[in-house]
């Protein structure tokens, strides 16, 4: 038989079973057979040494509770290095924080009576209009103190949001009640690739009417993440080659901001790069209608977002995110070290100053190419090698 075939060797499952042995033994094919091999690549190969992790979050998840009961531990573990997410994720993130209440209930409800007494339905998820209106008044509330008048990324946005719910965490004597206040205190940087697109930036645009000076900007989140990707091949552990993990849950636009630190880096700034090594998505699109959401990573891999020798080591699962992710969160605990953190947050400016200079650098050497003229190469991490069109570099045996 194939080498990468396994016996499927059924039997009873016990009264006692364990995640992991539910996973290993018993996810044996189709949608459990790549939940399977999700779980095995980030407990064997992603989450350990060497790998810096993004994560990409769209959907409703911290709704659900997941945003701190599967998400966070991941955080606090030092297997989740940077966060791009909807900005829906993070407000609603912010109602546990506050210690207000939401209910699961069933989706066959009638929204007119709910709306009639003023109450907001997630499918099967019901909370009370108060909610919202709670939580715009805590965000404008601190959104108009001195940290956050000035321009910014939104990396540093959340990371201040994640300090005044840390504070009110404690205040309340509720730890580890938010996502927000566990990036924060782990030093992991939360992007928001549409900042505009939910109720925190409906509450920024707001603000401005009153004169407020806050302004999210996107340029430095694309660059501060192209960055962080560039600079995933140190390891920081000698003799260990660094590498980069995409770990997607959903699609959306969070997906593609993930995604595109690679074309960031050798398509716009000129710069040799790789793609990222490791591929794993958790999604219920389909990859026939042409939209992001459902790309699959060999698509990828003609923009060089991932690394054309690296597609043995990308999964995706077509499943809901809300089973997978305790699932993979409960297995990764049982299998996995905590790594050390990264705290790439405080190294944000250092790695960007340095990106900026190896891109000078790039645009001085193709405008001498462009003259005709001789011209050192700039000093870059690696020797130069052979490139796809798109700037992958080509690796041979």
């Amino acid at each position: 038989m194939s080498k990468f075939a396994t016996p499927i060797c059924p039997a009873p499952i016990a009264t006692d079973i364990s995640v992991t042995d539910l996973i290993d033994n018993y996810f044996t094919a189709y949608n459990s057979g790549r939940l399977r091999e999700l779980c095995h690549l980030l407990a064997q190969v992603v989450f350990q040494p060497g790998v810096t992790v993004g994560l990409s979050l769209s959907g409703a998840m911290t709704p659900t509770g997941l945003g701190i009961s599967a998400l966070a531990p991941l955080v606090r573990a030092g297997f989740i290095d940077y966060i791009i997410s909807t900005g829906a994720n993070l407000y609603h993130d912010i109602h546990y924080a506050l210690g207000m209440d939401l209910y699961a209930a069933h989706p066959f409800v009638d929204d007119v009576q709910l709306r009639q007494e003023s109450k907001i339905r997630i499918y099967d998820i019901i909370f009370d209009y108060d909610v919202l209106l709670e939580t715009d008044a805590f965000l404008r509330q601190i959104l108009r103190s001195e940290p956050f008048q000035h321009r910014m990324g939104t990396a540093e946005f959340h990371y201040l949001l994640g300090k005044y719910v840390a504070e009110i965490e404690r205040q309340r004597q509720q730890p580890h009640t938010c996502l927000l206040s566990t990036a924060y205190e782990c030093g992991v940087p939360i992007y928001t690739s549409s900042p505009g697109d939910s109720s925190i930036g409906m509450n920024v645009a707001a603000l401005a009417l009153e004169g407020s000076r806050l302004i999210l900007d996107p340029a430095i989140d694309v660059n501060e993440t192209a960055a962080i990707a560039y600079f995933a091949r140190e390891s920081g552990v000698e003799g260990l080659e660094g590498k980069s993990a995409a770990l997607i849950i959903g699609g959306g636009s969070p997906k593609n901001f993930l995604l595109q630190t690679q074309p960031q880096i050798h398509e716009v700034l000129g710069l040799e790069e790789r793609g990222h090594d490791y591929f794993i998505q958790i999604t219920d699109a389909r990859p026939d209608t042409g939209g992001l959401s459902g790309a699959v990573p060999s698509e990828a891999v003609s923009w060089g977002k991932v690394d054309p020798q690296g597609l043995r080591d990308t999964v995706v699962c077509y499943t809901d995110s809300t089973i997978a992710l305790p699932i993979l969160t409960a297995y990764s605990l049982n299998r996995c070290q905590p790594q050390p953190q990264k705290r790439l947050y405080d190294r944000r400016a250092e790695m960007v100053e340095q990106l900026q200079e190896l891109y000078l650098q790039a645009q001085l050497q193709q405008q001498a190419q462009d003259k005709g003229l001789t011209a050192n190469p700039p000093q870059t991490m690696h020797e130069p090698v052979a490139t796809y069109p798109c700037g992958t570099p080509i690796r041979r045996s």
